[in-house]
């Protein structure tokens, strides 16, 4: 049976609209079917409004072993149907994850075979069949235990993300670092080395527990090591998930966040990371460019622009900051004050004299008192702040850079290029060129 369904333009609260270029428009002509056959289950989503049976055969076919379920995945599914959108029409033809488990690579290949697929894009562990040699097509990985070399990878910078991490909370002056991961999968692993060696490299305490179990297996074990770690800690986890999981825990415990754990993930699912209490600060990647590109390459490949496999790597871009990290390790209590109100008022027109209204210290003592607790000049630390929120917009919007610095309190259009680019590495324009999409 065939049905066509089209999304209206009515909202759900919470929910973006179909107008949305980033949501995956299942109006596309979406083109919904159903096999029961045993235990298999399949559907139909085409990338085109009207649907004839002359454009499916001409239509590029992309096999999809991906899940649904979390915030990375739909992000990356947007960017790749972004770019179908602008050079398709393209049908993506979806094999659910238990298929896959239940049926191994055997059955993929079965499938690929018989929808004549075009490129496979997926998640498996174990390479038992060579899919690309057997149906000559591109095959992209997303790893999770490993890279392969056998086929096209989508993988990220995992080292990276943990350096930003640590640096992060290096900003905050912490001193006790903690990680929490998964054991023996690559972007875990990785996440941690990066953030393990980072907080070595600045002369931090370095503390970790990863596991393979799941939660419940080890909820209490991990209740015992939170305890035990020493206050007030950085806590980095692997992904917002896991994020969460360690929030859920510090409330049973008792522990309270941020004010002896700053908690920090990674994937900034909005859903996942504001159902906590207090809500995740989390670190955000280039997932929809990476989709994007992923698009890109493989119709490169497919019409023989291309050869050979390729690395396509998610970056860290952000970091999405909510009340988990809401905590500087500044025992001053005068100096704490001030910081929290720069970080509040940034915007503003701020002067060492208006900043000594609030605290009873005098001129001299309070810069002294400021550059000891923070290593830097109250000065340098009011332009970072300013360099850091003007970095955001950048990202998040497309409005012009002389109201983005107005916003976030630059007064003289002038010099912004110098000051960002001292704090940044690059001027505000390559910034923004360099983290959008490169298309």
């Amino acid at each position: 049976m065939h049905t066509e369904t089209r999304v209206s333009n009515t909202t759900t609260p919470g929910c973006r609209t179909a107008r949305d270029p980033g949501v995956i428009q299942v109006f596309l002509a979406t083109k919904l079917s159903f096999y029961y056959r045993k235990t298999k289950e399949f559907f139909y989503i085409c990338a085109s409004l009207h649907y004839t049976k002359e454009k499916h055969r001409t239509m590029i076919k992309i096999l999809l072993l991906i899940d649904y379920s979390s915030e990375f995945d739909r992000k990356l599914l947007r960017g790749l149907v972004q770019y179908s959108k602008e050079n398709g029409p393209w049908l993506f033809y979806r094999l659910p994850s238990y298929y896959s488990a239940m049926n191994k690579q055997k059955g993929i290949l079965r499938w690929a075979k018989e929808w004549k697929a075009d490129a496979i894009i997926g998640q498996w562990n174990n390479d038992t069949i060579d899919l690309q040699k057997e149906l000559n097509i591109p095959v992209v990985l997303q790893n999770y235990h490993h890279r392969s070399v056998t086929y096209s990878n989508l993988t990220g910078d995992y080292k990276g993300t943990g350096r930003m991490a640590a640096q992060f909370f290096a900003k905050r002056m912490f001193r006790n670092f903690a990680y929490f991961g998964v054991k023996g999968v690559v972007w875990s692993d990785e996440r941690c080395e990066g953030y393990r060696q980072e907080v070595k490299r600045i002369g931090g305490e370095f503390f970790s527990f990863e596991s393979d179990k799941q939660e419940d297996e080890i909820r209490m074990e991990v209740s015992q090591w939170l305890q035990q770690l020493p206050k007030p800690v950085a806590l980095f986890c692997c992904d917002d998930a896991h994020a969460l999981f360690i929030s859920e825990t510090c409330k049973m415990t008792n522990i309270p966040i941020p004010e002896e754990i700053a908690l920090l993930g990674v994937d900034n699912d909005e859903l996942m990371c504001n159902i906590s209490d207090p809500p995740i600060s989390s670190i955000e990647l280039e997932v929809e460019r990476g989709g994007y590109s992923i698009g890109r390459l493989i119709h490169q490949q497919i019409k023989k622009e291309h050869e050979g496999t390729f690395n396509i790597v998610i970056n860290p871009i952000r970091i999405e900051l909510r009340q988990s990290t809401e905590k500087h390790n500044i025992k001053d209590p005068y100096i704490l004050e001030v910081v929290k109100y720069i970080e509040s008022h940034y915007s503003s027109d701020l002067t060492i004299e208006s900043l000594l209204a609030n605290i009873p210290l005098s001129r001299r003592n309070f810069e002294v008192k400021f550059k000891n607790a923070l290593n830097t000049s109250i000065y340098q630390y009011i332009l970072n702040c300013r360099c850091n929120h003007l970095a955001d917009l950048l990202l998040t919007t497309d409005r012009p850079l002389a109201d983005l610095a107005m916003e976030v309190g630059f007064t003289d259009y002038n010099n912004i290029a110098r000051i960002f680019k001292k704090f940044k590495g690059c001027s505000p324009i390559e910034y923004r060129q360099k983290k959008t999409r490169q298309r």
